[in-house]
């Protein structure tokens, strides 16, 4: 059996989170590539009838989450979340990972405490052997953060 493409291993993630999502929840949802293909996923079933309310981490992601009609609310509003589906920038073989590469940090920190569980999915393009080896763009950089 041929290996996914990398759009499709990350739509495949989504996927296995949105599993864990039942009517009447209320959601973080994360920032990032594989987050948006969760807040797709996610826009299908709600406008199939899944009742969730949301809080987004970004506004890029608060921007597509109304463009699938997901109920959003603010953290201010909602403080106490069951669950938040977010994406990683690495993770190592022993599960360790990076986030907040993309500059959504902050948000995603804050809605992840106020959650009581968070599920963080990821492709395979994000494995490292150590993480934050990807972080040197270049051998001048690498060598001159050492």
């Amino acid at each position: 059996m041929p290996e996914p493409n990398l759009e499709d291993a990350k739509r495949l993630a989504a996927a296995k989170a949105l599993e864990l999502v039942t009517s009447g929840m209320r959601l973080g949802l994360g920032t990032g590539t594989t987050a948006a293909q969760f807040v797709a996923l996610l826009g299908a079933r709600v406008a199939e009838g899944l009742d969730v309310i949301c809080v987004p981490t970004s506004e890029r992601t608060r921007t597509q989450a109304a463009l699938y009609s997901i109920p959003l609310a603010t953290i201010d509003a909602l403080p106490e979340l069951d669950l938040t589906i977010d994406g990683t920038d690495e993770f190592d073989p022993k599960l360790n990972l990076i986030k907040g590469g993309g500059g959504a940090l902050l948000r995603e920190k804050i809605v992840a405490m106020a959650s009581k569980r968070m599920v963080v999915i990821a492709d395979s393009s994000k494995s490292v052997a150590v993480l934050a080896n990807t972080r040197c763009r270049s051998r001048s950089m690498c060598s001159a953060s050492k």
